[in-house]
């Protein structure tokens, strides 16, 4: 390749780094699903966030030309996108969940939740916002879930529990980050193994559920996030099951648990047609979270005990 051909020499531009990226993403057949859904908004993420620019960049510094360092920086992690075919986050070691920004690596699953939007919302209308005092996020991973709820709910303690140490890691810097040590909590346990009987206003949970014929079959980008925090046995729902056992000994009266089990939501209806779980709906997308109150889970503690 002559030097007047290599990319650094051609491409000068933001537009012109995005469009390559994207047409060299969309070539090698990468699998966009961990904060974008299409090759060109993770090329734009991709320049913007090597550039330090705003996502939200006013589209006439799109023309701006780039000095050649960052024409080189840029196509280098072009380069480690295709060829390590991990997610984006894993690459820049950040990622974005309600609005906060996280620090995220391979310990943790990238954050992509849409129990974002409910936490956004302050879970309205189900809880009463001023009266939260206790929040449990079950299988906290990077503990983007915990300290969200901790700036939506400014009064309440935070119990970010996970049985990864690994994972713990991550979610204590993201604590420290936030300057949230003294209202989120991160706490090493096994569903609740580690929590005695502490009761909670809001249980949520974006726990493993994806079950063992899907875990195999997904793309590469998901085989780069710990397995640990995705599957879940047979049918999805090996974790789901152990949450909803014992809730009832974490709720209090008036509270709610809301739980993802995304393409597990058949498998879930199916060992539990009796159970009335309310599907929420999201403004933005996403779908497979369920929401059960206090007393419907102890009206079905038998159920859940049994299953």
């Amino acid at each position: 390749m002559s030097t007047s051909s290599q990319p650094s020499v051609t491409l000068t531009t933001i537009r012109d780094y995005i469009r390559w990226a994207a047409s060299r993403f969309t070539q090698a057949g990468l699998f966009f699903g961990h904060g974008t859904s299409n090759a060109l908004d993770e090329a734009a993420a991709l320049v913007l966030h090597t550039l330090h620019l705003p996502y939200d960049l006013p589209s006439g510094y799109f023309a701006a030309t780039l000095t050649m360092d960052e024409r080189e920086r840029v196509l280098a992690l072009i380069e480690r996108r295709i060829a390590e075919r991990k997610p984006l986050a894993y690459l820049i070691q950040e990622a974005s969940f309600a609005g906060l920004t996280f620090y995220v690596d391979e310990r943790v699953l990238v954050p992509r939740s849409p129990i974002a939007e409910l936490i956004e919302n302050r879970f309205a209308p189900w809880i009463e916002p001023d009266r939260v005092q206790d929040v449990l996020d079950l299988c906290t991973g990077s503990a983007c879930i915990a300290i969200a709820c901790a700036y939506a709910f400014p009064e309440a303690r935070v119990d970010a529990t996970d049985i990864s140490l690994d994972a713990l890691e991550v979610a204590r810097i993201n604590i420290k980050k936030h300057h949230l040590e003294d209202r989120v909590i991160a706490i090493e346990s096994d569903v609740y193994s580690g929590l005695d009987d502490r009761r909670y206003d809001l249980i949520v949970s974006n726990p493993p559920y994806v079950n063992l014929n899907e875990w195999r079959g997904l793309a590469p980008e998901y085989h780069a996030e710990p397995r640990l925090g995705l599957e879940a046995g047979n049918d999805g729902l090996d974790c789901v099951r152990r949450i909803l056992r014992d809730a009832h000994r974490h709720l209090k009266p008036d509270g709610v648990l809301v739980v993802e089990v995304g393409s597990s939501a058949g498998a879930l209806e199916s060992a539990y047609p009796d159970v009335p779980f309310y599907w929420l709906e999201f403004e933005r997308g996403g779908d497979g979270v369920f929401l059960l109150t206090a007393e419907q889970i102890d009206q079905h503690k038998e159920i859940f005990q049994t299953s």
